[in-house]
């Protein structure tokens, strides 16, 4: 007889949290859980919580009532650098890279020591070949595509577990974009899960395993990302489109 295969507990859990800024509620109960390795679309229209999902994670705006695990350990109170120091590796969707600094000196400063492995430039220049020739130039010179190059590569060279991605392909041209979502197929193979919000469905889905659809900060779907995709119906009927 063949073994049977034991699933694997998730590295990241959320389980009910209500997230607020000042006393407007923006979350309500959400819950959602990753699988090391597992690539998690988080789709929604705009306001419908995405975002404040994602800052919840980080420690940025912190749940009032819920938790978040990450790794098997309560993080929903920590700081944001120790979250970060953990393995958590974020692209926010105004990619936030250092303008005066150059690419390289990006890169230098976010490196840490986590319990994943760690990445190196030239795994990144091999996902995106133009960064070996913009290490020496101040970002602030750079294009929105390059910038994007950028804020990856900073999440790798931090040895992330996790990577959450915030609208990556917002304003960046179809060959980015490509870059962008192989990427995140490539993190999905050397066993880093993502948990992606993206506005680009066909996008999404095409390289998620799951998907949850949120909605006025409650998550209203949660299903295979195959079969959301499959079926336009529900697309429509889930995200109007």
């Amino acid at each position: 007889m063949s073994a049977v295969l034991k699933p694997q507990p998730a590295i990241l859990e959320i389980h009910g949290i209500e997230t607020f800024y000042a006393e407007t509620q923006a979350l309500f109960g959400v819950s959602l859980s990753i699988a090391p390795g597992e690539v998690v679309s988080l789709l929604g229209p705009n306001g419908a919580g995405k975002t404040t999902t994602l800052r919840s994670i980080l420690g940025l705006t912190p749940p009032k009532r819920g938790s978040v695990r990450f790794d098997g350990v309560d993080i929903t109170q920590l700081p944001t650098h120790r979250i970060a120091g953990m393995g958590i590796g974020w692209v926010p969707d105004d990619r936030r890279i250092f303008p005066t600094l150059t690419v390289a000196r990006n890169l230098a400063i976010a490196r840490k020591k986590t319990r994943f492995r760690a990445w190196n430039e030239k795994e990144c220049f091999e996902i995106f070949s133009a960064m070996e020739y913009l290490m020496g130039r101040e970002c602030e010179n750079l294009s929105g595509g390059e910038m994007q190059m950028v804020a990856i590569s900073r999440a790798l060279i931090g040895s992330p577990g996790l990577v959450l991605f915030d609208e990556p392909s917002q304003g960046l041209a179809p060959k980015v974009v490509q870059d962008v979502m192989a990427t995140v197929t490539r993190l999905k193979r050397e066993g880093v899960a993502v948990l992606l919000v993206e506005q680009n469905v066909e996008s999404a889905l095409a390289v998620s395993d799951r998907a949850y659809v949120m909605h006025q900060g409650r998550i209203v779907h949660e299903g295979s990302a195959a079969a959301l995709r499959g079926d336009a119906a529900l697309q429509r009927k889930l995200l109007g489109v």
